[in-house]
């Protein structure tokens, strides 16, 4: 076989992808850059670069080593930030817990992942206490709070995070190691089955962090840059929330971590902080948006990017006329996440709201290194025309690559070579990638295929709808029927026949078939979400397919 690599000078530095560097970088360019935690602390880089090393000094004084895993289940803060760099720097993995799943399955995750000590948030005491008897024995506690004093519980703790760091020293010798080491764990559920652990390298995270950063500074518009300042509403468990902390570090910007998200707390902390960049799920949004209309807020100026769910276009279109630069993006648990944009072509910044509206609300175009196709069921592309559905399957350096423990489900995942998302999509001629379902959510009626999401867009059009999710229910002669469950606005008299009507004026248009019109709607108060802020399908299918 011919060697074809290139000839090194023993003595050079072959530079792995790791964490660290995008700390060391943070730290080099702005070293006074302020990160924020709610109303009580406020640091500046260098601080937090020496509380990073005196957290992994700490680690290392209860036995932690290269390998070994720490679960982390924590709210949004400067300490889960410190976890995000010294974790996995020091050769650890880095265990994300969702604390909104239910206890069964953070005991399962725990006991699966093999954590081997945990930090927890006082908050999330009652829950570990609940499972406690049931966790793999060896496992260590390290608790996380803001009280003055210390929550009464009967839970072993070996250490109290600030204690730990006090009497740790403020200097780690952080390792060179392979960087295709794991870094990070979490899991994600789906419809079925247990929890599935994904995980992602060092190179993938470093390249993951480099590209995103530019096509985020590239843009026309709903840039990210140096001069921003930047908090999440995306939990930081959530797939990194979505790898912008390490973006944000990175570039050295100023950092506002708010901790729980209540809508008051978090217009408060936008105003205060100056707060410019943001991301977040549409329920999110909107509840912001609501909170900031009630109080008469302006939002102007600032620049959202909106996944984890579709961007109903008629909320898009609500964010414009505040003033918002939104953008939504796509990407899945499996995909760390970001595959696409839904930036605006340079032309487009000159149309009017709605026709932007239409464009921001899409998934967006593939950021660089994503190969990004549209197959049938046996793997060919379908056309580029905007019509023609197929399953969304990926590539990218920073994929998944499996679920932890479980090769059955990663064999399925990675079939043909091609991470399968499970998503059904259109791409239009000029490139823009548009999610019509998931394959399990699509309702077939008929022999007609009928998108939940596209139903779920016309209908929350209407001024009188929070809220609407779009199922499939059994039916003896057309197999499924599509039953819409609608989320109506405080004082509205809207009712069953005004949003069939609605609906039948589309199909008269040709927007969709006569087949996709329900037969019925089905007025809630809320609409059940998933531990990410997702609709819940599976839950409004359980209770209402009969």
């Amino acid at each position: 076989m011919l060697d074809t690599s290139i000839e090194r000078t023993p003595l050079s530095y072959g530079y792995p992808l790791l964490i660290k560097t995008l700390l060391n970088a943070g730290l080099t360019s702005a070293p006074d850059q302020t990160v924020v935690c709610g109303d009580d602390w406020r640091f500046t880089y260098r601080e937090v670069g020496e509380r990073i090393n005196r957290l992994a000094q700490g680690l290392a004084s209860l036995g932690i080593r290269a390998g070994d895993t720490i679960g982390v289940m924590e709210w949004d803060s400067h300490r889960y930030l410190e976890c995000f760099f010294a974790v996995p720097m020091m050769g650890a993995v880095l265990r994300h817990i969702n604390p909104r799943l239910s206890p069964e399955q953070i005991l399962y995750t725990i006991n699966h992942a093999g954590d081997n000590v945990i930090l927890v948030n006082g908050d999330f005491l009652p829950v570990i206490e609940e499972i406690w008897d049931r966790v793999e024995p060896g496992k260590r506690l390290i608790l996380l709070t803001d009280a003055p004093q210390d929550p009464n519980t009967a839970l072993p703790i070996a250490a109290e995070y600030e204690d730990l760091l006090a009497k740790s020293g403020a200097h780690y010798d952080f390792p060179d190691f392979d960087e295709n080491a794991r870094a990070t764990t979490f899991y994600t559920t789906g419809t079925t089955g247990l929890p599935k652990g994904v995980y992602y390298s060092h190179r993938q995270l470093v390249l993951h962090t480099l590209v995103i950063r530019a096509s985020l500074a590239d843009a026309p518009h709903g840039r990210f840059t140096k001069d921003d300042v930047y908090m999440p509403i995306t939990p930081m468990f959530h797939v990194h929330a979505w790898g912008l902390p390490y973006i944000a570090t990175m570039v050295g910007v100023k950092q506002v971590y708010p901790g729980r998200y209540i809508p008051d707390r978090l217009l408060h902390l936008i105003a205060r902080e100056n707060v410019t960049f943001s991301h977040c799920v549409p329920t999110l949004l909107q509840m912001v948006m609501g909170a900031a209309k009630a109080k008469s807020v302006s939002l102007s100026g600032w620049k959202v990017v909106i996944g984890g769910a579709a961007l109903p276009r008629a909320l898009a279109r609500q964010a414009l006329e505040q003033g918002i630069d939104i953008v939504a993006g796509y990407g899945m648990s499996e995909t760390c996440p970001v595959l696409t944009l839904a930036h605006l072509k340079p032309e487009m910044l000159e149309w009017d709201l709605d026709r932007q509206a239409d464009i921001r609300s899409l998934a967006g175009r593939p950021v660089a290194l994503v190969q990004l196709r549209v197959v049938d069921p046996a793997m060919n592309d379908v056309p580029h025309d905007g019509v023609s559905q197929g399953e969304i399957v990926v590539r990218a350096p920073w994929l998944t690559q499996g679920y932890l423990k479980d090769p059955a489900n990663s064999a399925r995942l990675w079939e043909g070579g091609w991470l399968h998302t499970g998503d059904v999509g259109v791409m239009s001629g000029d490139g823009y990638l548009k999610i019509t379902d998931r394959i399990k959510d699509v309702i077939k009626t008929g022999g007609e295929w009928v998108s939940s999401l596209q139903l779920e867009d016309l209908i929350s059009k209407h001024p009188d709808i929070e809220e609407a999710a779009v199922i499939g229910i059994p039916d003896p002669k057309w197999s499924e029927r599509p039953l819409a469950i609608v989320v109506a606005r405080k004082g509205s008299a809207i009712g069953e026949e005004d949003i069939k009507t609605l609906l039948r004026v589309d199909a008269e248009k040709g927007i969709i078939s006569k087949y996709a019109v329900p037969e019925r709607i089905v007025f809630i108060d809320a609409i059940p979400k998933t531990s990410v802020g997702k609709i819940d399908k599976k839950a409004l299918r359980e209770k209402h397919a009969q």
